[in-house]
């Protein structure tokens, strides 16, 4: 079959769909500093101008990945190419989302572009609508009224796509906002005062409580003490409850709404159930990249770093030590109650392997060993529990020089050696192999010498080797994760 042959085919196969106005969604597989390139199943991907994909603030709203509603502009440009638009995909969505709050009498917000004949166009995100002259306002209009510029609410009265008509009325919110019932709680409702409302509307950030004419928003953030992720883990719309007034704005008029507020704040009891050094259990109601919060009373949650969470997988992810929703023993380690803080840790809970081996091992003790990693400086061997320690290059012979000895020794191999020292509290540990041997006569060789000169006599302190040790270990665990 030739390629014109084939090309035919296609077109006859994709004819029932792919015509202009046809909405399609897409793949976006790459994003160029003009165009991003989108893949909607078609002969050949399409280029569509970048513009398309920025937002009000300037920022791309896409990713490579992210799939794409598109509107088939031209399906042949003459040039192979289907042309397809984005912003025509969005207008077709803004259609049905105002059609959707038409059906359901909500109120919508737009700017009032200019005046026209008979009245003003208003943006309502990408779809223009229609105010008439006489829906403008509750008592007749003057000709000079100037109400270019501002964004008011409306309540949308006709809606024919096909004709691209929408009719909105700022007059029928104005009368609602008027109405007797509304003005009455306007003139009594006081900032404290504990209210009775129906839950209108849920959103991500809380929920709209009808008050009876007057709606206030009850903000996520004060639903509960404890952490909430959505507002219907603590209410649901219809539902009827008691809010405390927290902020009143009677110019605008605007009502911030409490629920938690009408309950015992836990914090209260915090400093005298909790002290440092406690242990406890608690369920983990959230995991990120830096810890995971353990819930250890009803309202009160504790944040567990990644560092607090085991001794020796440092930078271990905390999805891999824990799930959601699972019971884990903690220790409290930090109280900050001026900024309501607790720090937790879980590797307290359990004993520490650094600690063991200081109580189990003395220097000068030998000990087995496998060869985890062999640097240019020294030996890493792995001990029990997941810990590490270092044979120096200075340490693995008396008298052969480092970079022939070290040629003995090869990763995973079985190494004996002696404990040279131990700081658990830094957790770094010393061994040796060389002194498993008395040498004849204690020589310094050249090589020695010549390192000892270069990092005057001290490059490998304790303080240095533990740099390195600690080091190893995160990279060590890094790659092992």
């Amino acid at each position: 079959m030739t390629e014109s042959e084939f090309g035919k085919l296609f077109k006859e196969s994709v004819a029932d769909k792919i015509h202009p106005g046809a909405l399609l969604t897409g793949e976006i597989i790459d994003i160029g500093k003009e165009c991003v390139v989108v893949n909607a199943g078609l002969k050949s991907e399409s280029y569509v101008p970048i513009k398309q994909f920025i937002n009000d603030n300037g920022e791309l709203e896409v990713s490579i990945g992210d799939l794409v509603e598109v509107v088939v502009e031209v399906v042949e440009d003459g040039m192979g190419e289907t042309r397809l638009s984005r912003e025509k995909a969005k207008k077709i969505k803004a259609w049905e989302d105002l059609v959707v709050l038409y059906k359901e009498n909500k109120l919508v917000k737009g700017l009032v572009n200019s005046r026209v004949r008979g009245g003003f166009t208003v943006d309502i995100g990408l779809v223009k609508a229609f105010l008439p002259g006489s829906l403008v306002d509750v008592k007749p209009v003057r000709e000079n009224i100037d109400l270019e510029g501002q964004e008011l609410e409306f309540r949308i009265i006709k809606v024919d796509q096909k004709r691209s008509n929408i009719v909105v009325s700022r007059r029928l919110v104005l009368e609602q906002d008027n109405s007797e019932e509304r003005k009455l709680l306007i003139d009594n409702l006081q900032e404290g005062q504990v209210i009775t409302g129906i839950v209108k509307n849920l959103v991500d950030y809380g929920a709209f409580i009808d008050l009876g004419g007057l709606d206030g928003l009850l903000h996520i953030t004060d639903m509960a003490w404890k952490r909430v992720k959505h507002p219907s883990e603590i209410v649901s719309v219809g539902q009827e409850i008691s809010v405390k007034v927290l902020k009143f704005d009677k110019e605008k008029p605007r009502v911030s709404l409490g629920l938690k507020q009408l309950q015992v704040d836990p914090w209260n009891e915090v400093i005298q159930k909790y002290t440092i050094g406690t242990k406890l259990t608690g369920k983990v109601t959230n995991i990120t990249d830096y810890g995971c919060f353990v819930e250890i009373d009803k309202g009160v949650e504790g944040l567990v770093y990644v560092s607090e969470i085991d001794w020796t997988n440092k930078n271990i992810h905390p999805s891999k030590a824990v799930q959601l929703g699972a019971e884990v023993e903690v220790m409290v380690i930090e109280i900050d109650e001026e900024r309501r803080r607790i720090s937790l840790g879980m590797k307290q809970c359990i004993d520490n392997p650094w600690s063991l081996f200081a109580r189990d091992h003395n220097k000068g003790d030998k000990i087995t060993g496998k060869i985890k990693s062999i640097t240019d400086f020294g030996i890493f061997v792995g001990l029990d529990s997941g810990i590490d320690a270092l044979i120096h290059l200075s340490d693995l012979s008396w008298d052969e020089p480092f970079e022939q000895v070290v040629r003995n020794y090869k990763k995973g191999q079985e190494i004996e050696a002696v404990v040279l020292s131990i700081d658990a509290e830094r957790e770094r540990i010393s061994l040796g192999v060389k002194q498993l041997q008395q040498p004849e006569s204690i020589s310094v060789t050249k090589e020695e010498n010549t390192i000892k000169e270069k990092d005057n006599s001290d490059t490998y302190t304790s303080t240095k080797l533990g740099d390195i040790l600690k080091e190893h270990i995160n990279t060590n665990k890094e790659d092992s994760n």
